[in-house]
């Protein structure tokens, strides 16, 4: 192993920390060499609640890590899931009068906007930026239109951006574990860059359904542009169907893991008996589980899309949906009614998406050394000296 390719990354979400170890080849081939996850503590509502507890577990563990690998670390990519973030779509504009546009001049465009949004964002600190859409003569182009004449010119950037103090936070937390934040990257970005490269698609809405929680993102020609919490999650359906029925969570799942699709049930299908052993055998219909689930599945699709006023804008550009749904969830018959569901309106395209850790790992590590086709970079212009300043108004 040679330990000088190993690169160190730690996800935060709503369940866990995961901390990753990954290295690349001669080849840049990327693979997961190690793997360590722990339940989340310290950490609530999307805020870090024990700033204390969050530094030791992960002082302590990178430690160990270091240990085990003989390897010691010197940056840290973090990928975060679970934290508060703000999403800024922002306009400049340059007059042409027929002239060419320079690079200097979407330079200009690029600072300006972001200067704007430093000034009236004072608590929070931009993670990310997005060259999303480009407008020359009023007609939108694909790329940046670096060397072309025209009248006018249109340039909208996406911001993403995280409260100043968790920043600092996090700044905080690996100082004392002798690591730099070499990158934060926002895991919908992770899962949107997949999904573009898989399937081709540079504007969609992606949903992500896990136990407790459901997160819903837009991306727009290949740019995070907006995305969106929810406080539920698969087991409201779960939950649902134990209230109705009285049955055992544990015993539902088992029972809906042995429905594989409604054309399995009959009428007169009955839950067996040995699923009652805390309880007096009752006639429960298998069909009445599935009707149940799929009332509460309907509920969850127009909260969070249908009737969503965010999303329902956001529908109007794109009939892409992909849909994942939480890995732990194996029942083939939950996912028929997702499916079913998400797809009731002809004119949406919905597919299931699950991408495993070493994809996500390998488009990270591409990300942060390679960069993305979309992400604008703002350049700070160095002061000139007087002595310059005057030959370019001489000579310029």
């Amino acid at each position: 192993m040679k330990n000088s390719s190993l690169t160190l990354y730690l996800e935060i979400n709503n369940l866990s920390f995961i901390f990753l170890v990954g290295e690349s080849d001669e080849y840049d081939q990327f693979k997961i060499v190690h793997k360590l996850e722990l339940p989340i503590r310290g950490i609530e509502n999307n805020k870090i609640t024990d700033l204390e507890e969050v530094s030791d577990i992960i002082k302590k563990n990178i430690y160990i890590i270091e240990q085990e690998l003989n390897h010691t670390f010197k940056e840290v990519i973090l990928i975060l899931e679970n934290f508060d973030l703000t999403f800024i779509n922002l306009s400049g504009f340059k007059k042409l009068n027929g002239s060419q546009i320079l690079r200097e001049n979407i330079t200009y465009i690029l600072n300006t906007l972001k200067s704007c949004v430093d000034k009236t964002e004072l608590k929070k600190t931009i993670l990310h930026i997005f060259n999303s859409k480009f407008y020359l003569d009023n007609k939108k182009v694909d790329n940046l239109p670096i060397g072309l004449f025209g009248d006018s010119y249109s340039h909208e950037l996406s911001f993403t951006l995280i409260n100043s103090n968790d920043h600092k936070n996090f700044k905080s937390i690996f100082d004392k574990s002798n690591l730099k934040i070499k990158k934060i990257l926002i895991k919908s970005f992770i899962n949107g860059v997949n999904i573009i490269n898989n399937y081709k698609s540079d504007t969609f809405i992606h949903i992500k359904i896990d136990k407790n929680d459901t997160k819903i993102f837009y991306f727009e020609n290949n740019s995070l542009k907006f995305e969106e919490n929810f406080k539920f999650g698969n087991d409201i359906v779960i939950k649902d169907i134990s209230k109705i029925t009285l049955l055992n969570i544990d015993n539902i799942k088992i029972i809906l893991d042995k429905i594989e699709s409604l054309h399995e049930i009959s009428e007169e299908d009955l839950i067996e008996q040995n699923f009652f052993k805390d309880n007096s055998y009752r006639k429960i219909k298998k069909k009445l589980i599935y009707e149940i689930a799929s009332a509460r599945i309907k509920e969850i699709s127009e909260i969070i899309l249908f009737r969503n006023v965010n999303f329902v804008h956001f529908s109007k550009i794109s009939n892409n949906i992909y849909l994942e749904l939480d890995r732990k969830l194996q029942s083939k018959c939950l996912k028929e009614i997702y499916k079913t569901v998400f797809s009731i309106n002809e004119k949406y395209n919905t597919e299931f998406i699950n991408f495993s850790s070493e994809n996500m790992l390998d488009t990270a590590h591409k990300l942060v050394h390679f960069g993305w086709k979309k992400e604008a970079i703002p350049i700070s212009k160095t002061k000139k000296s007087f002595i310059a300043a005057l030959f370019d108004r001489i000579f310029g």
